[in-house]
């Protein structure tokens, strides 16, 4: 059975009501970037079929994610690379933040207590606890992090640690250790808007914590929903990932 209607199943089946929300916006719906951040968080000349994007780094800024020296030359080694080391390439989740610029969409769900986010790509899914409770211990990791969040007002705030190091944050060879921290805030701004920051910290890999933003639009229901994006074989054999489902549009 899909893994990803096994944890829908669970949401709805289990006497799981959805609750009045107070104060505490709501986020419910399905969610997508209309960028391609997911190419290069820095931004990108034109390329077939795409406009040139400016960088999505707005602290430092000047747009640059801020490397130490020591891991340039692996971040210049992944971009050689990309095209068959990318991991979201070889099957693996796409992980935080990328997972929420991967051009597909995800979808929110909430209860007191528990914000869920479920994406389209390759059944990756998230419990983004509100209720107060710690972080696992270090070095229980996991491809998509763990999430716990509060609310500022209006905004969500998730903190995200406990990263596997098999991840990049974009398809250009940025990435990361396991030392990876992530700040999200999500903010509506809108009934069909919501801005996305992400403070990105690692300090084996960068020199100071910088942080991303874009804009998030909400897709009408019911004729918008999660579609099944599966892996399959190549012709050499290996697991891929098929192209996108839902790109930039």
């Amino acid at each position: 059975m899909n893994p990803r209607w096994v944890f829908l199943c669970l949401l709805t089946g289990f006497g799981l009501t959805w609750p009045a929300y107070g104060q505490e916006p709501d986020l419910r719906g399905i969610w997508q970037v209309r960028n391609t951040a997911n190419i290069n968080l820095e931004g990108h000349p034109a390329l077939d079929g795409m406009e040139a994007s400016a960088s999505h780094v707005v602290d430092p800024e000047d747009g640059r994610i801020p490397y130490l020296p020591s891991a340039v030359a692996t971040r210049d080694e992944n971009y050689r690379n990309r095209e068959t080391a990318d991991p979201q390439t070889l099957c693996f989740q796409p992980g935080v933040p990328r997972a929420t610029y991967v051009p597909e969409p995800f979808q929110i769900f909430q209860e007191p207590g528990r914000v869920f986010i479920v994406y389209q790509h390759v059944h990756a899914y998230r419990i983004v606890y509100t209720d107060g409770r710690e972080h696992y211990d270090p070095g229980i990791e996991f491809y998509m992090g763990d999430s716990r969040g509060h609310w500022e007002g209006s905004t969500l705030v998730v903190d995200v640690r406990n990263f596997k190091e098999e991840t990049w944050l974009d398809g250009a060879g940025n990435y990361h250790s396991t030392a990876l921290r992530v700040v999200e805030r999500y903010t509506p701004t809108s009934t069909e808007r919501m801005v996305y920051e992400a403070t990105i910290e690692d300090p084996e890999v960068f020199e100071r914590p910088w942080t991303i933003r874009m804009e998030l639009e909400r897709l009408p229901e019911p004729e918008s929903q999660l579609l099944e994006h599966e892996c399959e074989r190549d012709e050499t054999g290996e697991w891929r990932h098929p192209p996108e489902l839902g790109g930039p549009g």
